[in-house]
C-alpha cells in the first residue's frame, strides 16, 4: 500500500478512537505492527469526522503514518440495540454520548471513512447475532450485499480516495455454510479488493467459529486478503491461519493488558495471582519486549493491584508484542513450509494440548 507493506497474517491492533489504548503510536509500531484499526461510529461522534479532515486525516491527527483500516461502522450501531432502528437506507440511531440523532448508511459510513483518510475501508453491513433464526440471518445477510453493493458505488464516487485506497466487503451469513456461499457469491459479481468475514467472535464459541472457517474462507478469492473481524485469542488466531485468513483484529491484548492478562508462549498469565507478588522472573522468558526485558512479575503484580496507569502501560506492550512475535512465527512457519509442526508445537505449550 502506499503508507506501507502489511505483512500476512497480520494482526491489527484496535485503536478504536484514534488511539490504542495505553500505547503511543510510536510504541504500537515497535511491537512490529504494521496496520492499526480505527472505529467509524465512536469517531463520528467524537471528534467528528469531519474536524478530523479539517486537521489533516486520522493519520496525521493520531502520529501514525501506517496504513489504517477503519471499520464501517455497522457491528457498533448494531449493537445499539433500542437505541437503533434498521431500514433499507440505513440505521438511525442515537449517540451513546448524548442522545443526538444520527443516520449510518452505506453511503454516509463511505464518506466517513474517506474524510478520516482510511487506507481500507470496510463496505457497511448489519451483523445479527449467531443465534438468530435462519429466516433473520437470511434477510440480513441479503440487506448487508444489497449495501454492499451501494458500498462499492460510494467508495468509487471518492475517486481521489478511492484511487489509493482499498474497499474491502464482508461476507455474512452466519454460521450457514449455504447462506455464507450465496454472500460470498454476491461479493464477488460486485468486486473488491479484500473479503472479511463478519457475524463471527459473537459468542458462538471456538468450536462452531473454526466449523465455520472449514468453508468460509474458501468461498471467497484466494487472490484477495481475507479478514477475520474481531478475533481474537492466540490459539484462535493459530486456527483461523490454519484455515486461510490472513489478516485479524482485536481488542484482546490491549484490554487483557489492562486488567491484567498477560498472553505468553505458555499461556495466559493472570499477574494479580498472589503467586507473583515474589516472583523476580519475567512474564515471559521467550519474550524480548522491553516490559519481559525490564521488569519482574512482582513488580507487575504490584503495579495491577495498586491500580497504577504503568501496570496497564507495561502489560499492554508486552501483549502486543507477544501478538506480532506470533504472527511473526506463522509467517516463518508458512515461509518455511512447516506450518504444520508449528501450531502442533504452540498448542502443546499454549494450551498443554
Amino acid at each position: 500500500m502506499e503508507r506501507g507493506d502489511i505483512r500476512t497474517p497480520a494482526f491489527m491492533p484496535v485503536g478504536t478512537a484514534a488511539t490504542v489504548k495505553a500505547m503511543k503510536p510510536e510504541d504500537v509500531r515497535r511491537t512490529g505492527a504494521d496496520i492499526i484499526l480505527g472505529n467509524t461510529y465512536h469517531l463520528m461522534l467524537r471528534p467528528g469526522a469531519e474536524r478530523v479532515a479539517r486537521l489533516g486525516g486520522l493519520h496525521k491527527f493520531m502520529n501514525w503514518e501506517r496504513p489504517i483500516l477503519t471499520d464501517s461502522g455497522g457491528y457498533q450501531v448494531m449493537s445499539l440495540s433500542a437505541l437503533r432502528k434498521i431500514t433499507e437506507e440505513g440505521v438511525a440511531f442515537s449517540s451513546h454520548l448524548d442522545g443526538s440523532k444520527h443516520m449510518l448508511s452505506p453511503e454516509r459510513s463511505m464518506e466517513i471513512q474517506r474524510l478520516l483518510g482510511s487506507d481500507i475501508v470496510l463496505a457497511f453491513d448489519e451483523c445479527p447475532r449467531a443465534d438468530e433464526s435462519r429466516d433473520v440471518i437470511a434477510r440480513s445477510m441479503e440487506m448487508s450485499m444489497r449495501w454492499a453493493k451501494r458500498s462499492r458505488d460510494g467508495f468509487d464516487s471518492g475517486e481521489e480516495h478511492a484511487a489509493r485506497a482499498a474497499l474491502f466487503g464482508i461476507q455474512q451469513g452466519a454460521l450457514h455454510e449455504d447462506l455464507r456461499l450465496q454472500s460470498a457469491q454476491a461479493l464477488r459479481e460486485i468486486g473488491f479488493d479484500g473479503y472479511a468475514i463478519g457475524g463471527l467472535a459473537v459468542g458462538e464459541g471456538q468450536e462452531a467459529m473454526f466449523a465455520t472457517l472449514d468453508f468460509a474462507p474458501g468461498q471467497l478469492p484466494e487472490d484477495r486478503p481475507r479478514y477475520l473481524m474481531g478475533v481474537g485469542k492466540p490459539d484462535d488466531l493459530v486456527g483461523a491461519v490454519e484455515r486461510g485468513v490472513d489478516m485479524f483484529d482485536c481488542v484482546l491484548p490491549s484490554r487483557s493488558g489492562r486488567n491484567g492478562q498477560a498472553f505468553t508462549w505458555n499461556g495466559p498469565v493472570n499477574i494479580r495471582n498472589a503467586k507473583h507478588a515474589e516472583d523476580t522472573g519475567p512474564l515471559d522468558e521467550r519474550c524480548p519486549c522491553p516490559t519481559c526485558t525490564h521488569y519482574s512479575r512482582a513488580y507487575l503484580h504490584h503495579l495491577v493491584r495498586s491500580g497504577e496507569i504503568l501496570g496497564a502501560m507495561l502489560m499492554t506492550e508486552h501483549n502486543l508484542y507477544f501478538y506480532q512475535l506470533l504472527m511473526q512465527a506463522m509467517r516463518d512457519a508458512i515461509g518455511e513450509g512447516r506450518f504444520a509442526a508449528f501450531a502442533a508445537d504452540f498448542r502443546r505449550d499454549y494450551l498443554g494440548a
